[in-house]
């Protein structure tokens, strides 16, 4: 069984700059500021003319968390800019202007701009898209910029903001070790490298060795830092969620993103908002108005759901340790039924430390591969890590095959599809 293919016989002209633009430089990824800075420059130094920006790092959960924030500055009558990475279904999702996604047109006269000015010298594709969402945030009025980091923090293309608002680093743990260190400590140094001279900082959860990197960067630059455990509190209490701080108690509802780890990136957000001045209503929409695609969404429509037939269809993103740990916990405290997973992973992830912890919560798993992905797994790869970390595994020749064969085995079960937010796009985009 196949899903039914998008048609691409029309494609946007942002697509066509955007497949020139991965020409530019042979490394995806190459952790610099030199070329970032390069091409700012050029272009009149957008990144000096943006509204006020708050900026996001975090090994997990900075994508719901900058959701959050999001939701509660715009309860308040805020105009947001936001940047996020990667895309689930189409590039514009990176670029939210005042609100609203980035039109095709726009879309493509930024990306055009950026191309000629940078005159073929080398540039990543995340630093020149980068470059053009500042392009575009800078000429649109607003009342926030919110930045989300794409990978570490210090070395990361959005860590040319002189002096944000506010800086918010969410919870440190392994993922991209080649890139940014195999200790937490390490890792952690380069998340904290977002912290700027002054500028009031909120950590969320942190473990120990962790945490002392963040205060420590915080203090020497004299950033007032505002860190779980010390100077604020989150936490579920008979089906509520309580935050706590110095400014006082919040009662609200449990945030609509799924999972126990949402309790915490609400916390990092709700102190967030009150670092920017926001009252309770602003607190309030955070928790209960939040968007965030591929993290615990259950599908409701499309050619996938329909072969699901009577079983629940859901699909998360996470793909690294601590991302298989709170889906487990998650699955733990859902209305009980027999799991089954599809998984499809890059090689350059943790595949059996993401896997590992999810081994007690499911009956079966699927390996697939990700189509059109370079670095990923082949579903025979993903087969083998997952038999290693304990689980009932087989391998499918795709999402939608895989989905057929475990609602005619065990209808009314639930199905995740998770592993890769490159394979959450992917079902999105053929799902509708």
């Amino acid at each position: 069984m196949t899903l039914p293919r998008p048609d691409t016989t029309a494609l946007p002209a942002s697509d066509a700059i955007l497949a020139r633009l991965m020409a530019l430089h042979p490394k995806s990824i190459d952790l610099s500021l030199e070329r970032m800075h390069r091409l700012l420059a050029r272009l009149g130094h957008p990144e000096r003319a943006l509204p006020p920006v708050i900026h996001v790092a975090g090994t997990n959960g900075k994508g719901s968390t900058t959701a959050m924030i999001r939701a509660g500055l715009e309860a308040a009558g805020a105009r947001v800019h936001v940047y996020t990475s990667p895309h689930l279904a189409r590039f514009h999702e990176r670029i939210r202007l005042a609100g609203r996604l980035i039109a095709e047109p726009a879309l493509a006269a930024l990306l055009d701009e950026c191309e000629a000015v940078n005159a073929g010298e080398p540039v990543t594709f995340f630093e020149i898209t980068t470059a053009a969402a500042l392009l575009a945030f800078a000429r649109t009025p607003a009342d926030w910029t919110l930045l989300e980091v794409g990978l570490g923090g210090r070395l990361d293309a959005t860590n040319v903001v002189d002096r944000p608002a506010l800086t918010v680093i969410t919870p440190v743990s392994f993922d991209h070790e080649q890139y940014l260190g195999d200790t937490i400590a390490q890792i952690a140094a380069e998340k904290a490298g977002i912290i700027k001279p002054g500028v009031p900082c909120v950590a969320g959860p942190q473990r120990p060795e962790g945490l002392e990197v963040i205060a420590a960067r915080a203090a020497a630059l004299a950033a007032p830092l505002y860190a779980h455990g010390r100077d604020w509190l989150v936490w579920e209490e008979r089906g509520r969620l309580a935050f706590q701080d110095s400014t006082g108690l919040l009662d609200l509802p449990l945030p609509n993103l799924i999972g126990a780890h949402q309790v915490q990136n609400a916390g990092a957000a709700l102190r967030a908002l009150r670092a920017l001045g926001q009252g309770e209503a602003a607190c309030a929409a955070a928790v209960t108005r939040a968007e965030w695609p591929a993290r615990m969404q259950r599908l409701r429509r499309g050619p996938l759901v329909a072969a699901a037939g009577a079983c629940e269809l859901w699909l998360d993103g996470g793909h690294n340790p601590a991302a298989g740990e709170a889906i487990a916990e998650t699955l733990t405290r859902l209305p009980p039924k027999p799991v089954h997973l599809i998984v499809g992973m890059l090689n350059t992830k943790d595949v059996r430390g993401f896997l590992r912890p999810l081994a007690p919560a499911a009956q079966s798993l699927h390996a697939v591969s990700i189509p059109g992905e370079r670095n990923t797994l082949d579903a025979a790869q993903t087969l083998a890590a997952a038999l290693e970390a304990g689980h009932r595994a087989v391998a499918a020749a795709g999402v939608a095959e895989a989905v057929a064969d475990i609602a005619a085995a065990d209808p009314g079960a639930r199905i995740l599809i998770c592993g890769s937010l490159y394979l959450a796009g992917q079902v999105l985009r053929e799902n509708g």
